[in-house]
């Protein structure tokens, strides 16, 4: 597995701390509890983008506005377009 320098939170300052709360609290609540099978390590996309504040904040800005409930599409709907476009462009993840 690759691994990612990262800042945790009670390492980050203040602007990085702040980033790391609103982006959480913006994220779709399917992502809140983690899956039985998940790692038990506290690793998360989000944390692999903690060197690059502004980017992080942006990037899951825009994801969180992209998957919000008030939208016409379903969830369900975001992830088969999500799935389709990863298969179109040969993602193997």
């Amino acid at each position: 597995m690759a691994w990612i320098r990262t800042i945790s939170f009670d390492d980050a300052d203040e602007e990085l701390q702040e980033i790391l709360r609103v982006t959480r609290r913006a994220y779709p609540q399917e992502y809140a509890t983690p899956a039985p099978a998940a790692s038990t390590i506290n690793e998360s996309i989000i944390d692999s983008h903690t060197l690059i504040p502004d980017a992080l904040f942006h990037a899951f800005s825009t994801f969180s506005a992209l998957m919000s409930p008030d939208l016409p599409l379903e969830r369900r709907q975001h992830e088969m377009i999500a799935t389709m476009v990863s298969h179109t462009n040969d993602c193997f993840y």
